[in-house]
């Protein structure tokens, strides 16, 4: 609908000769002033205030002293223009119900009451393709996220931008996007060079004489969570051994080269290493209900990288500098960057080239989206500036999307020293506490509770934002949270158990609504269930999963009230069509219709809280959210 008005309002300034300009239309703050508003006229008013001119119309050359009388003319033309269309698509069905001016010049827009049901209708209909859009149809999106780096503990910043990157997938395929999910890993590098330091060092402490061969059998033995809980301490170990001890850094810098060359002597206990991690991860991704499509090494695209710095620096992109070879961002504003240092290794800037080339041929895509923490945000801008000067066909599709930190009372993350917060422990502790607090809830669902709860913490502000997180706030069945959704949910399910919905049956469908008054909390719920669609597309477009946030949470605190005030399912309202001799044929005509008022209400009722139910399954799965049939 809105679509529908911002076509026919650009079709009247056409006719009416004015100037084209980027105008709104939103939802006004308060119902009373509509269900759509547009600034139009006091945009286009000032545009010819800009130029020093008056506003003169084509069609009856009239001057137009204020914004005021230029929204009454765009109105009177809009009505005639409405009018016309609905007459001929159904003279019986008017989705506009009334245009008015407000303010200095405001356009007010009132929905029929025929829509809004025609919508609710609509959403039983469609099931889960309700919501969902063609903008992005026949376009191919990649998104790269989550990018954990094997030997290291995947953290709940991993965990942030597995929910940011798994909802936005979900959001362009609900636009009709074609998604490849991408997932790109840190395989080599001084981080596996400082755990495999420290897991040698942890086999010399066990076993002076020790063989890798035989160490690895043994820790083979253990579970898959002891051997991650192995190599985490290992690194920690490396890590502080490499600040502390100029000796050990010199030996870790050797491993480095060593495991960039697969030399024999690491060989295996690299490989074995590296293949724990992603065992591990894909534990992980199984639980957030995330399967990723293709999965990315920095040791495949460091080659690639080196191939294009070297080739490029030929052509003047990159320069020498000290023995290394950088990117003289300077030259355009921004700052220098390493791309190989003087070990004639490829850094992570180089890598990336190499990724991003990789990525594009391995899959064409109209559009790649790459989520991480925003600790990086100047890092991805000297690198997409220097992918313009290399691939630009691949820059210019290239969007990088930087997250918030996760901050919890225990303080700021950091590996390095071993107080890392994982990800693991973050969805244990949230099923934990929601055991606890619920002990008759099933194991299944408390998973299920605390993924959602866990997700929706995250995505419910912006992106960019660093998140205070709260154990309280997010498993609370009450206020904003996952928990408080899915359990609305659940309730229009519970409602929903006891009167089964024929969607084939045009009947259970069918209301005769009439001069039918609807009590204010009807009306709110049909206010919100129509904007469905236009949350979707705006949070695709926008790349923000918190604007489905904010609608759900709106669209179940609406539902709630509706609950707490109003009857949906009274086993006394079955209509009575016997003749009862007691009573004359006029009081029983006048009997008859009363309970076949209060059926209709029965029927509106359920088909109102079947289409709240279907809205927010739909809107969760966008957010990577599941729900449970029952809490």
């Amino acid at each position: 609908m809105k679509h529908v008005i911002r076509k026919e309002i650009e079709r009247v300034l056409k006719d009416m000769g004015l100037v084209r300009v980027e105008f709104t239309i939103e939802h006004p703050g308060e119902s009373s002033h509509g269900d759509y508003s547009s600034n139009i006229a006091l945009v286009v008013f000032g545009e010819f205030e800009a130029r020093n001119s008056k506003i003169e119309t084509n069609s009856k050359n009239i001057k137009l002293k204020t914004p005021l009388e230029l929204a009454q003319e765009i109105v009177k033309n809009f009505k005639f223009r409405i009018s016309s269309i609905q007459q001929v698509q159904d003279k019986n069905f008017k989705f506009i119900d009334r245009v008015e001016v407000a303010g200095p010049g405001f356009i007010n827009f009132w929905l029929t009451k025929e829509y809004l049901f025609d919508s609710m209708i609509r959403i039983i209909k469609a099931k889960e393709e309700f919501g969902k859009g063609g903008g992005l149809k026949n376009k191919k999106v990649m998104v790269e996220y989550t990018d954990p780096n094997p030997f290291k503990e995947f953290h709940i910043g991993h965990l942030y931008s597995n929910a940011v990157g798994e909802s936005l997938s979900r959001l362009f395929e609900a636009q009709g996007a074609e998604v490849r999910r991408a997932n790109y890993q840190g395989d080599v590098g001084m981080h596996v060079a400082k755990s495999l330091y420290g897991i040698l060092q942890q086999f010399r402490i066990h076993n002076s004489q020790f063989r890798i061969g035989e160490e690895l059998q043994k820790l083979e033995k253990e579970s898959l969570n002891e051997r991650i809980e192995f190599l985490g301490q290992a690194y920690v170990l490396g890590a502080k051994a490499y600040e502390e001890d100029e000796k050990v850094k010199q030996e870790i810098h050797v491993l480095n080269k060593q495991i960039y060359e697969l030399d024999p002597k690491i060989k295996d206990i690299y490989l074995q290493g590296r293949q724990w991690s992603l065992d591990y991860f894909e534990t992980i991704y199984k639980r957030l209900g995330t399967k990723f499509d293709g999965y990315y090494f920095e040791s495949e695209a460091g080659e690639i990288g080196l191939q294009l710095v070297y080739e490029y620096q030929k052509k003047g992109v990159f320069a020498e500098s000290e023995g290394a070879v950088i990117f003289p961002g300077e030259k355009y504003n921004l700052h220098n960057r390493v791309f190989v240092n003087s070990l004639g290794l490829p850094t992570y800037e180089a890598k990336e080239l190499g990724l991003n080339k990789k990525k594009y041929e391995d899959y064409p895509f109209d559009a790649s989206v790459i989520v991480t923490g925003n600790e990086i945000n100047e890092y991805f801008k000297v690198l997409l500036c220097a992918m313009e000067q290399v691939i630009p066909e691949v820059a210019q599709k290239t969007k990088h999307i930087g997250h918030g930190m996760v901050r919890l009372p225990q303080g700021k993350m950091s590996s390095r020293t071993g107080n890392v917060i994982t990800g693991e422990w973050l969805l244990d502790e949230a099923k934990r506490r929601i055991s606890s607090k619920f002990s008759e809830m099933a194991d299944k669902t408390a998973e299920m509770v605390a993924v959602g709860a866990v997700k929706y913490a995250l995505l419910k502000s912006g992106i960019g934002r660093d998140i205070e997180f709260s154990f309280d706030e997010s498993i609370s069945l009450e206020g904003n949270s996952g928990s408080y959704l899915q359990y609305t949910y659940v309730r229009t399910q519970s409602v929903l158990s006891k009167f089964q919905i024929n969607t084939n049956n045009q009947k259970d469908l069918k209301l005769e609504i009439g001069n039918w008054k609807l009590e204010i909390e009807e009306e709110n719920i049909l206010r919100l269930l129509y904007r469905f669609p236009e949350v979707v597309e705006e949070a695709s477009g926008h790349l923000a999963p918190n604007y489905i946030c904010s609608y759900l949470f709106e669209l179940a605190q609406a539902f709630n009230l509706f609950y707490q005030k109003h009857k949906i399912l009274d086993q006394n309202v079955i209509p009575n069509l016997f003749r009862d001799p007691q009573h004359s044929d006029n009081e029983m005509l006048n009997r008859v219709q009363h309970d076949k008022n209060k059926d209709d209400t029965k029927r509106f009722r359920i088909l109102l809280t079947a289409s709240v139910g279907q809205v927010l399954y739909n809107g969760l799965y966008m957010l990577g959210i599941a729900v449970p049939e029952r809490m």
